[in-house]
């Protein structure tokens, strides 16, 4: 998870615990030999953290369960209508729910993309992805290792109780079926030859293949249907950002469906969804596809050219920034109209405010109005509202006023 993502989740008493039981890197690869140090990121999350996904998974149907969500398991889908008063999913029991909107977050295979008609546009990469979880008898030295070579690439990621994710893109096995068996002999193999050391491998409790493409969905709403996550943007994992869009989407879209279903919403605003969302997956997808092009170019001279280029922009303050910025999620920024204040769109900094961080206030999902002044005559009825409107922005800068933009 990086520092933007940990930011979204801080806003909903969610990342203290995550961090808690995670493991911290704070200096990342973009290329092999060139180093980014995040422990100057103006964020309270200076790192990227490592955490196995079954326990993300675990705190956010806590979450979920805590607000009354009823979560129902092996429902599959077969049917959606839509009209204009709502939306009615079939399933294949027989049985069908009927809600205001309904959002596919159903990963890349979407059913729901497909009863939608939305196309899923892009490629599939060549070189499959070999994933494994073992015990290391001699681990790396550094917090993240990731190496290259004409044969592939790999990496290891500590989860910090003793077992680390061991991720290889091995050219000599681009050939072999996905649902082939990976054995740890395969792995010790790819990272002997391309890291020059298998650092040990000694025991294996999970291993798979996959084929990792770079897609996007042509449209992220339909009438009262909306896509989200896998099923709205496919990419490498180079950069780690799958999960971290996915969240960035949820987030964006959550508090606008709560506006739209309690009636307060402007006209527009789950318009906007498509059109800050669908632009930020775009802009990962051009970011992961530049790292994939990076690490595993076929062209030796090309990739060496390329690093090096990448390694003189590390140094250079404007263009580092920009990277770092792309990378921890804090420098996106979404679209503001002429004559909006600069600060439309941009991520909020954490404030340092008389009751609190602003991320902590903002963790009852009503809006919070920020200002440096003693309260003007209308602040009681700001505070008023925010004893009903529920479920606010989770710390974008937004123009105050009538008007779609909220």
């Amino acid at each position: 998870m990086h520092a933007r993502t940990l930011e979204l989740l801080d806003a909903r008493s969610l990342a203290d615990e995550l961090v808690a039981g995670g493991e911290p890197v704070y200096e990342v690869s973009p290329t092999p030999g060139t180093t980014l140090s995040l422990r100057t990121v103006d964020s309270r999350y200076a790192m990227v953290l490592i955490a196995p996904q079954s326990r993300t998974e675990l705190l956010l149907e806590k979450r979920a369960a805590e607000l009354g969500v009823e979560i129902v398991r092996g429902a599959e889908v077969t049917g959606l209508h839509q009209d204009d008063h709502g939306v009615r999913v079939e399933r294949a029991d027989g049985t069908a729910d009927t809600a205001a909107y309904v959002v596919g977050c159903d990963g890349a295979h979407s059913r729901l993309r497909e009863l939608l008609g939305v196309d899923f546009v892009g490629i599939q990469y060549a070189t499959h992805i070999l994933l494994a979880d073992v015990r290391l008898a001699d681990p790396p030295d550094v917090a993240m290792f990731a190496a290259a070579s004409a044969e592939g690439a790999v990496i290891v990621v500590p989860f910090g109780d003793g077992w680390y994710r061991a991720i290889a893109w091995d050219r000599l096995r681009e050939q072999v079926p996905l649902d082939a068996p990976l054995p740890m002999s395969e792995m010790r193999d790819a990272f002997g030859r391309i890291a020059g050391t298998d650092f040990g491998m000694r025991e294996q409790r999970w291993s798979t293949r996959f084929l990792s493409e770079r897609r996007q969905a042509r449209r992220y709403r339909v009438g009262r249907a909306f896509l989200a996550g896998d099923a709205a943007h496919v990419h490498s994992p180079m950069g780690a950002q799958g999960m971290n869009t996915g969240i960035g989407d949820a987030m964006n879209l959550g508090w606008k469906l709560a506006g739209a279903v309690r009636g307060w919403a402007p006209p527009g605003l789950l318009d906007s969804y498509q059109g800050e969302r669908h632009r930020v997956g775009r802009q990962v997808l051009t970011l992961t596809d530049g790292f994939n092009r990076l690490v595993l170019g076929r062209s030796a001279v090309r990739r060496a050219v390329q690093a090096r280029l990448v390694q003189l922009l590390v140094h250079l303050p404007p263009s580092r920034d920009f990277l770092t910025g792309r990378l921890t999620g804090l420098g996106i920024s979404y679209p503001a109209a002429v004559g909006d204040h600069r600060w439309v769109g941009r991520r909020a900094p954490d404030l340092a405010c008389v009751d609190g961080r602003l991320y902590e206030l903002l963790r009852d999902g009503r809006f919070v109005l920020v200002g440096n002044a003693p309260p003007p005559e209308w602040a009681p009825r700001v505070r008023a509202a925010r004893t009903r409107d529920r479920a606010g922005p989770p710390g974008r800068l937004r123009r105050l006023g009538p008007g779609p933009r909220g």
